[in-house]
């Protein structure tokens, strides 16, 4: 992959936190206008992009877009992250009768062309983001159903999943043709099961995409901030090049049982840190998890997940420098 292994090489720690909140407020807009139009969601990425220091910049984690398309009720509030308002489907006939929606549905094309105006407008890699086949499945059947449902009713969940995947192939490769450098697949629900079923109800179908779209020029990162460990194994089965991983697991331990020719991707604490944090807790998490994880090639200093609303350039920049100085230090 051209983009992981540019990482691979970097000498340093490269720092790729998953932000987009602190560009939205920073041209004046609402989270409502980055997510509902194009060229806005744009901007806010190359704002960021083009103040900070990040080996990559990221698009919006939105995990409502895709499951909009399928016709879910969508609430988007001014300031805070969209959210799903309900079920569409809940049993066979339903999941059946679900119709695989085209890239003209709901906000795709919104998403496709902030995409596309990044990839070609700001001089650094671009990673676009979609959500996973699990995690948007349980959107479409409810979060509660569907850990149910694959112990009673396995074969709908199964046939939900297909029709999830087989809609995120289309979605990543429309997203791979605008010219962005990968995709970061978010799959947090996968992280509520077990390694065995993070495999048969996450892991199959997340390597059906990377199967898909993944080559030498457009790299797939798998997120899943719900694995406390336990379900690392299953992540790597993915055969992403890149692993994402939240704030609730130890990046050494995952460092020791990731392949080094995966980037490994994590984990400060998004909330806690970046957020509630002053501008010195932020340097000292920054400083621990960098000395934790040095001689680890393959490690990529970033946040646990998106970084919510109302983060401070502050902590942004006490962030950035702290990693300058690491670099520099082990040059």
């Amino acid at each position: 992959m051209n983009f992981i292994n540019y990482i691979l090489r970097t000498k340093g720690c490269p720092a790729i936190p998953i932000m987009i909140h602190p560009g939205i407020e920073a041209i004046g807009k609402t989270v409502k206008d980055a997510v509902t139009d194009g060229k806005t969601h744009y901007e806010a990425v190359k704002y960021l992009a083009d103040l900070y220091d990040s080996a990559a910049c990221t698009t919006i984690m939105d995990l409502t877009v895709e499951a909009e398309a399928f016709g879910a009720r969508v609430m988007i509030p001014e300031d805070e992250i969209p959210s799903v308002a309900g079920a569409i489907v809940h049993d066979e006939a339903s999941v059946n009768a679900l119709e695989i929606p085209d890239m003209t549905k709901g906000r795709i094309p919104q998403y496709l062309l902030a995409n596309r105006l990044a990839a070609e407008n700001i001089q650094k890699p671009v990673l676009s983001g979609c959500i996973g086949p699990y995690s948007l499945a349980g959107r479409l059947y409810d979060m509660t159903e569907i850990m149910i449902a694959i112990y009673i009713d396995p074969e709908t969940i199964l046939k939900l999943l297909d029709k999830c995947t087989r809609f995120l192939i289309r979605y990543c490769r429309e997203l791979k043709n605008t010219g962005t450098a990968g995709v970061i697949i978010a799959e947090p629900a996968a992280g509520l099961l077990s390694n065995d079923d993070c495999m048969t109800y996450s892991t199959y179908f997340v390597r059906q995409i990377v199967d898909a779209v993944q080559d030498d020029g457009f790299a797939v990162i798998l997120h899943n901030c719900g694995n406390t460990g336990h379900a690392t194994q299953a992540m790597i089965e993915s055969k992403a090049c890149g692993l994402h991983f939240g704030n609730k697991i130890n990046m050494t331990d995952v460092l020791k049982e990731c392949p080094s020719d995966v980037a490994v991707m994590g984990n400060l604490d998004p909330v806690g840190i970046f957020k509630h944090g002053t501008g010195q807790e932020v340097r000292i998490a920054t400083k621990k998890m960098l000395a934790d994880t040095r001689g680890y090639d393959n490690f990529v200093i970033s946040s646990g997940c998106d970084l919510p609303p109302h983060v401070s350039q502050e902590n942004l920049l006490a962030f950035f420098e702290e990693v300058k100085i690491f670099n520099e230090q082990n040059k």
